[in-house]
């Protein structure tokens, strides 16, 4: 129980392991059918009276997956939440060496994303448009946070994920391999319902308060902002990625012939 408590607390024993803890039988669920490799789970007596927590273990079981019951009330030690659910897992950590995901027509670039819950977030929307990966540079929230595997709803194992490197360095790569990188800003770039959103394009995030420093913004090829009513406060780094991200999804589906309208 001491290696759970650490891997739930700790990012240097998540590194150093290579390995997480997932919660809840959706999120193990999305693991299995991800083909993440699943170490063990462990689960509180009323899992196996829990539908979803039954068919899980019985799922896994049939693979291989190694169970262990616990005690009642050990769960609420162990467990990051307040509330915790019947059932966890310990996870072998999935992220991708960065040339995977440079060869993809939409990318998201974490810089600076601090928030374990927009990281999450981001996470969730990048997969459900169809993004081909999210790059976490330094400085981001670790993807693999207790706080951001709740968040992200199973979707960390959906869209592949870069962990790592110096953020001007991902750029030039990024750049490199002929991805057009547009910096997001509160305000001053472009509006985006006026910008090309064709081609092969990498989404650039910045920090939750500070947004993006302008060394990062002059190494992107352009900059997209988001009008707002005025008096309103500004989108927070997870809802502009969702609001960009399904707008090139858009777009695309319009360029395809799926949709009528004007990209």
């Amino acid at each position: 129980m001491q290696r759970l408590r650490r891997l739930l607390r700790q990012r240097s024993v998540r590194r150093s392991d290579n390995a997480f803890v997932a919660e809840g039988p959706k999120i193990l669920t999305a693991a299995l059918d991800a083909g993440a490799t699943l170490e063990a789970l462990y689960f509180a007596p009323e899992a196996r009276t829990t539908p979803a927590a039954a068919a899980l273990l019985q799922r896994a079981a049939a693979a291989g997956v190694r169970a262990f019951g616990l005690g009642s009330g050990v769960m609420e030690r162990i467990a990051d939440t307040t509330t915790p659910q019947s059932i966890c897992g310990v996870v072998a950590t999935c992220d991708r060496p960065l040339e995977q995901v440079l060869g993809g027509s939409l990318v998201l670039v974490c810089v600076d994303v601090r928030d374990p819950g927009n990281l999450g977030a981001i996470l969730r929307s990048a997969a459900a448009a169809g993004a081909d990966g999210v790059i976490c540079c330094e400085g981001s929230a670790d993807c693999y946070n207790p706080k951001v595997v709740r968040a992200s709803a199973g979707a960390l194992f959906q869209v592949p994920i870069v962990v790592g490197g110096e953020p001007a360095a991902v750029l030039a790569r990024v750049g490199a391999a002929g991805l057009r990188r547009l910096a997001t800003l509160k305000d001053g770039g472009d509006d985006y319902a006026r910008v090309a959103l064709d081609g092969r394009v990498a989404l650039v995030l910045g920090n939750e308060a500070a947004g993006l420093a302008e060394e990062i913004v002059r190494l992107c090829d352009g900059a997209v902002s988001i009008p707002m009513a005025a008096g309103s406060e500004s989108l927070n780094v997870a809802m502009a990625a969702t609001v960009l991200t399904f707008e090139i999804a858009r777009r695309r589906r319009v360029a395809e012939g799926q949709l009528p309208g004007s990209p």
